[in-house]
């Protein structure tokens, strides 16, 4: 089984300034991060290779070179491989256009991935859109807002605990997925060490 995490490297955010002219956030000089979500979307994905066996972590990001960064992060703390797609074209992607080159880098991977992996959003813009665009490009259903995921059906299918207005819901789908893992869910896999 094979789970792809798809991370984002923010700048720090005590040290933001933005730009009064453009609107802009004023990166230059400022330290960046793993984005908080996207780092409990990898402990997601360890906490599921660590239950359950034969299982291939691999984080993606698409961002400058110095991305590496994050990347390293996810290699720190267990992710198997990582890619980092960098290119100066890329410069200032609005979300669909971020999801379109992830989605389309992800279809020339080599073996195809069960189960994708996206923070609930990103802190430097808080869209959240990325991750359902990259299900509806790739045709795979998505489940939002989770804080917990577990592999049933021999690892064809997920049941997922998601927060809702209410409380939270379990759903379950079956693989190939994509599912948004939200700031509850890394306290239950730290907890689950």
């Amino acid at each position: 089984m094979k789970i792809l995490i798809c991370v984002k490297q923010v700048p720090e955010i005590t040290d933001v300034t933005i730009n009064p002219e453009t609107g802009t956030l004023m990166r230059e000089g400022v330290d960046s991060i793993l984005n908080p979500f996207c780092e409990y979307a990898v402990e997601m994905g360890l906490d599921l290779k660590r239950r359950y066996s034969d299982i291939e972590t691999v984080a993606i990001s698409m961002g400058p070179p110095q991305a590496r960064t994050a990347l390293m992060r996810c290699l720190e703390m267990g992710i198997d491989r990582a890619i980092l797609l960098a290119d100066m074209k890329f410069a200032g992607s609005d979300t669909w256009a971020t999801a379109l080159t992830l989605a389309e880098t992800i279809k020339t991977l080599e073996g195809d991935f069960d189960l994708m992996l996206v923070g609930k959003q990103a802190i430097d813009g808080d869209t959240a859109q990325v991750g359902p665009e990259l299900s509806e490009i790739l045709g795979i259903p998505q489940i939002m807002y989770a804080v917990g995921v577990e592999l049933i059906g021999n690892k064809k299918k997920v049941r997922v605990k998601r927060e809702i207005e209410t409380g939270n819901e379990i759903v379950e789908v079956k693989l190939p997925g994509l599912i948004s893992i939200s700031k509850g869910a890394m306290i239950r896999s730290v907890s689950s060490l």
